[in-house]
């Protein structure tokens, strides 16, 4: 819910897109500053108690609010609330989350898990065809006219698949392969979260000066080359080795998705910004669980845990380069500012 909304305020306050692509920069720091600070933090606080990480947002909210106190209210459009199709993505996409989760777990043949990736297909095309014939969609159909739209999709579920996977995979490898603490495994994603923060401020003006297809393709090539080391890496069971090896997957990242954004918002009216955004992290929500589901399924077994690893950064990095390839196809933009 905040994600999209944030999304649509960068949009709202910087309509001139050589000013939002620089904006978006400095947006998406934030999530570099969390994994800077959340992976050591979090890991201290597990080392505690892991109940404790669930209070290091609370300050963080609070603090949020008070500065919101600051802000001009946004304006507001009278909308319709579209309660068949609300009622139908609740269900299709709680049903997909849960069966796909579960099915990691449990095997993809279990009868819960097929039965709710069945309720889930079939809410989900109920939703596509509310939204066709309703008068007052929550997710207008049109917006999948714009060609930057559409390619920006899946770039952003595949992102989700290599972040959240590389992630969760690489901290169960150092704690539970390598033995090392909750605390020392987050001490190891800090050189990759200080650079990410350097790509995430140099996104903007490279997007200005040759577009958002450079950043978004390099950027994902950078990730690609990072997960295919990370192979290697594994196997020498180096901590340093593999802090080197994420490098390249938190600057490729932090280059890519600030550019992505930009293609989205850019794709659609100012009005239409907050669906386009909530629709774009849908897609990138689905990719984490997506990636969380298969990939715990394949290092569910400890006597073949190295083996899933190597095949889940494997299938991470192919997607990757799948939608590089892809990102191709977004429109080249004359240099701007």
């Amino acid at each position: 819910m905040m994600l999209p909304a944030s999304m649509a305020l960068v949009r709202e306050a910087f309509p001139d897109a050589a000013r939002r692509a620089r904006a978006l920069g400095v947006w998406a720091v934030g999530g570099a500053v969390s994994a800077l600070v959340g992976q050591p933090l979090g890991g201290l606080a597990t080392s505690i108690d892991w109940r404790w990480v669930f209070s290091i947002n609370v300050p963080v909210g609070a603090a949020m609010l008070l500065a919101l106190l600051a802000v001009a209210p946004s304006p507001t459009r009278p909308a319709r609330f579209d309660a068949a199709g609300q009622v139908l993505s609740v269900l299709g996409l709680s049903a997909l989350v849960y069966g796909l989760i579960e099915g990691g777990h449990a095997g993809f043949g279990a009868g819960p898990v097929v039965a709710a990736l069945a309720v889930a297909a079939a809410a989900l095309a109920a939703f596509v065809a509310v939204q066709a014939r309703g008068r007052h969609p929550m997710m207008p159909l049109n917006l999948f006219h714009a060609r930057g739209f559409r390619l920006a999709l899946p770039v952003g579920f595949a992102f989700m698949v290599a972040n959240y996977g590389h992630v969760f995979l690489v901290s169960l490898f150092l704690q539970q392969q390598l033995d090392l603490s909750p605390t020392h495994a987050g001490l190891v994603f800090i050189p990759a979260a200080l650079f990410a923060i350097a790509g995430n401020l140099t996104s903007g003006p490279v997007t200005n000066r040759f577009g958002a297809r450079v950043p978004v393709v390099l950027g994902q090539s950078c990730m690609v080359v990072g997960l295919i080391a990370l192979i290697p890496a594994t196997a020498q069971r180096s901590p340093w080795l593999v802090a080197l090896c994420l490098i390249p997957v938190g600057v490729g990242g932090s280059l890519a998705m600030p550019s992505v954004t930009s293609v989205v918002l850019e794709g659609v009216p100012a009005e239409r910004a907050g669906t386009a955004s909530a629709v774009f992290n849908t897609f990138r929500q689905v990719g984490g669980a997506v990636a969380i589901a298969v990939f715990g399924a394949l290092i569910a077994d400890p006597d073949t845990f190295t083996g899933g690893l190597r095949t889940s950064l494997l299938v991470a990095a192919t997607l990757l380069t799948v939608t590089a390839v892809l990102s191709t196809r977004i429109q080249p933009r004359a240099h701007v500012g």
